[in-house]
């Protein structure tokens, strides 16, 4: 997740010309789901935005899953699902 949000950052500063501190806001903000706060003139911005949008947005579901994963394994144990 770390490497995702550095390279939106990256992104952001280098493709869409933002300064650092805006490039770190719309980052962070993306993987919330709040979306990007700064308008994107270029149209290469607005690609770079929409990739890092769903890429966060895949990378999130599939973390989320990992952590709870164990959780609803046991779950189903305490409620006898597994047996046949």
């Amino acid at each position: 997740m770390a490497l995702g949000w550095g390279i939106g950052v990256l992104g952001y500063h280098w493709i869409g010309g933002l300064g650092w501190v805006d490039s770190l806001l719309n980052a962070s903000m993306i993987p919330g789901g709040m979306g990007p706060v700064d308008p994107f003139p270029p149209d290469a911005a607005k690609i770079f935005a929409s990739l890092d949008a769903l890429f966060s947005g895949l990378a999130f579901i599939g973390v989320a899953s990992v952590m709870i994963a164990p959780f609803i394994h046991r779950l189903m144990h305490r409620v006898h699902l597994d047996e046949a």
